[in-house]
């Protein structure tokens, strides 16, 4: 991608990605990946009425970590 100097810039990846989880009725869930430290959400919503989202949490209590959307900071 080039800028507006011709620069080249650095193509910016998403903060979160989403993947669709299979739902029966009138109830659409995704899990959102933030790549920053893979902690994942649950986001829920039902047509025409409200929605909620979540942390996705362990045994623990603790958020689960998906460590494949996880970006390493230590190569930053």
């Amino acid at each position: 991608m080039i800028g507006m100097f011709g620069e080249k810039k650095k193509k910016e990846e998403p903060r979160f990605v989403e993947t669709m989880v299979p739902s029966k009725g009138g109830c659409f869930t995704r899990i959102l990946v933030d790549t920053e430290n893979g902690i994942q959400y649950l986001f829920a919503e039902s047509i025409g009425a409200a929605g909620g989202l979540t942390a996705l949490l362990g045994e623990d209590g603790k958020p689960l970590i998906n460590e494949a959307y996880r970006r390493k900071k230590e190569k930053e």
